[in-house]
């Protein structure tokens, strides 16, 4: 079983809103890790558990968010496993690949995750049809690759697997910038979708839920 390691000091630049919701998630992932060592079948706790290391990948570093991403995929199909049918984490699934994709700089590799994500929205809507949230997602993995061309043609994806201590230039600095807000507008709505199916599954569990995302920019 893998464990899921301590996070890296990045916590030191987050805001106290951020920070919060940080510790809740790991906390969250802990919590589904030691239950899932007495219930292995629980596709709710393996939803949850999916759900949390889907958040905690948004704090990391390019290599950590990979790899935390893939451990949440990991998860999600675990409880696919025990219920085909579950429409959350079928939709949570879809999140986590069309988020390792935009890690991925190159297209055609991308492409294959944003093709999985788009099948596996599209069992979401199929088993929870009124649900505008998994058709909002739907609709925006149409919309994915061509949001990925764009991300990747502003550098994101050179800047995320830089390391060490930047030595930009105002130039530089001015481009990292954009490329941030230009990684928060195409996150955003994962992490806002995958924030709701984490709520509802805590709710469900008598857990307090963490603090709100911050509204998406307009």
């Amino acid at each position: 079983m893998a464990k899921t390691k301590p996070l890296s000091p990045m916590r030191m630049d987050l805001q106290e809103n951020d920070l919060e919701r940080l510790l809740f998630f790991e906390h969250a992932s802990k919590t589904a890790q030691s239950h899932y060592a007495n219930n292995p079948l629980d596709a709710d706790n393996l939803t949850r558990w999916g759900g949390a290391l889907l958040e905690l990948s948004q704090f990391q570093s390019f290599p950590e968010s990979k790899k935390i991403t893939q451990e949440a995929i990991s998860k999600l199909e675990e409880a696919l496993t025990v219920n085909p049918k579950k429409h959350d984490a079928l939709w949570c699934l879809g999140n986590a690949y069309t988020s390792q994709a935009f890690l991925i700089p190159d297209q055609e590799e991308a492409k294959a995750y944003f093709d999985k994500a788009a099948e596996y929205f599209q069992q979401a809507v199929d088993e929870e049809p009124t649900n505008e949230l998994y058709q909002k997602s739907l609709e925006m993995a149409a919309k994915a690759p061509e949001l990925h061309v764009e991300i990747h043609k502003h550098g994101f994806g050179q800047q995320q697997q830089a390391t060490g201590p930047s030595t930009s230039s105002g130039t530089k600095t001015q481009k990292k910038t954009k490329s941030s807000d230009l990684k928060y507008d195409i996150f955003g709505w994962v992490i806002l979708a995958v924030a709701i199916v984490a709520w509802v599954g805590f709710a469900k569990s008598n857990m307090p839920p963490p603090p709100p995302p911050p509204p998406l920019p307009r």
